[in-house]
């Protein structure tokens, strides 16, 4: 499975330049620390509905942003991106998230511990993902993939809202624990 397998040319492009102007990476100096500070002060994917930053994001994507996902849960999935995306300070494309979570960069321990991995595993709803995400982001110090991340979080709402399919290997939590057990450091 490619790297951005839920969302459509269009809208990877769109979502890093998006990125790009919230991180002033685009020459806008500073970039934009209102519409930041907006979505980083939200403490749902529902809070974010409210922000006017929110709709400053969907005027920046395609119409029908993300386009895999259900007209129902178009919102919530596009607000859980652009409140989470907003605590990525720097876009590390090197490795997919969970890859990151596991990797140690002192060669003794990973950012994320296994338990709290496995307890992100299990959200059991919408709010402790977007929370258990956030502390997953803090722990990689606010670098993340930016790509992997949102793929990441359009697969956990599909799989939250629909029947889980049938094959392991497409699930997110199979998927992420393959990255996140083979980059942990042999010990």
């Amino acid at each position: 499975m490619s790297e951005n397998y839920f969302l459509a040319p269009e809208e990877l492009k769109a979502l890093l330049a998006w990125h790009r102007w919230l991180s002033g990476d685009d020459g806008d100096r500073g970039g934009n620390r209102g519409d930041r500070a907006r979505l980083r002060r939200a403490e749902t994917p529902e809070d974010i509905l409210l922000t006017d930053a929110f709709f400053h994001f969907l005027r920046q994507m395609p119409d029908g942003f993300p386009q895999k996902v259900s007209d129902d849960q178009r919102l919530p999935v596009a607000a859980t991106i652009a409140g989470l995306l907003a605590h990525v300070e720097v876009n590390d494309a090197s490795a997919h998230f969970a890859t990151q979570l596991g990797s140690a960069k002192d060669k003794t321990k990973p950012p994320m511990s296994e338990l709290r991995f496995q307890q992100l595993q299990k959200s059991p709803t919408v709010e402790d993902f977007y929370r258990r995400m956030l502390r997953a982001i803090r722990l990689l110090g606010k670098t993340a993939n930016v790509v992997s991340l949102a793929n990441d979080i359009i697969h956990w709402h599909k799989e939250f809202n629909q029947p889980i399919g049938r094959y392991p290997k497409d699930r997110l939590a199979v998927r992420w624990a393959t990255d996140y057990f083979t980059a942990l450091p042999k010990n």
